[in-house]
């Protein structure tokens, strides 16, 4: 019969075993992570500083700024979804994402004023700009610092200013903890995280965790994907900071002159709705579309906002809706 020392040091032996299994998986996940965001993009050299990005496809320009925890990457996948083929899809990594630094001055305006920049630096006169979550800042700053650029105005699921109901990271205790790790940009801890207790991050991430359980495989699987391109989150963790740090400010929507479409779901659990409602009255001629479902990341709604984007892009001359 066992002793009691002999079942502490299988115990011991086991718990280091599994340990070391972990310590693998995570380093292999870092490495896979790391490769990813280490091809596929290039870095200006420009007047204000280096700015990352990547240019695929071709067609009409189309400015992709990607929402907070993202860079390039993310912002190649956004346009794929929502607006899809046809177009030259410019995806910068705003400040403090990858490889894109973060100057002494970085605010939206100043983050507009190195997308036009980036522009500049393409040869392109005018762009569509289309802004995730974070990133519709700076898409708005663009469209009021620089209207001659901007050719139409995507916002999709925007933080943007909205003082009665502010956006927020859901306000549930595992969240709170999601959030500390992020802005700290703890790739471990993250990474268990995702693997012990995804259900946290689906919610932290703005999804109802029940309508991306009800969803089919192929959008699990694209969430699961947009989880995933977080990490390294180290890497983008400057950047998160910056996001949390500059709150909204109210911009005077009415001087934006482009066509515009704001993009929101009533279930985002980041609470976009009030500040696309207040973006969509405020600039002249806006067009609200509101899912009554699909969280921040319009889970089961992305074929129905690409439609909708891409009928708002013909209607204006960029593009045709086919495709």
């Amino acid at each position: 019969m066992p002793t009691g020392l002999s079942l502490t040091l299988a115990a011991l032996a086991a718990f280091a075993i599994a340990g070391a299994m972990a310590a693998r998986r995570f380093r292999a996940a870092m490495d896979a992570a790391r490769e990813a965001v280490a091809r596929g993009s290039r870095v200006a050299r420009l007047p204000g500083g280096p700015v990352e990005y990547a240019d695929a496809g071709a067609g009409p320009a189309l400015l992709s700024i990607h929402g907070a925890g993202g860079g390039f990457d993310q912002g190649l996948a956004i346009a794929g979804q929502l607006v899809g083929g046809g177009v030259r899809v410019v995806a910068p990594s705003r400040f403090g994402y990858l490889r894109t630094p973060v100057p002494q001055v970085h605010d939206a305006d100043a983050q507009a004023d190195a997308h036009a920049a980036l522009l500049d630096h393409l040869g392109i006169a005018r762009a569509t700009v289309l802004g995730l979550s974070a990133g519709a800042r700076s898409a708005v700053a663009l469209a009021l610092r620089h209207p001659h650029r901007v050719s139409a105005l995507i916002l999709a699921v925007p933080a943007l200013h909205a003082p009665e109901s502010p956006v927020a990271v859901d306000p549930t205790g595992g969240s709170r903890l999601a959030f500390a790790v992020v802005k700290a940009g703890g790739d471990a801890v993250w990474w268990a995280l995702n693997r012990l207790a995804p259900r946290l991050v689906v919610r932290f991430v703005g999804v109802p965790p029940d309508l991306l359980a009800a969803a089919d495989a192929e959008e699990r699987a694209r969430i699961a994907a947009t989880i995933a391109a977080i990490a390294p989150l180290s890497a983008r963790a400057d950047g998160i900071r910056i996001d949390s740090a500059h709150m909204p400010e109210d911009l005077p929507l009415a001087r934006v002159a482009a066509p515009t479409l704001v993009i929101t779901a009533r279930d985002d659990h980041f609470n976009t709705l009030p500040a696309a409602s207040r973006a969509a009255a405020g600039i002249g001629g806006a067009r609200l579309l509101v899912f009554e479902t699909g969280g921040h990341l319009l889970v089961g709604r992305t074929a129905q906002a690409r439609a909708a984007t891409r009928g708002f892009l013909a209607e204006h001359g960029v593009l045709d809706a086919e495709g």
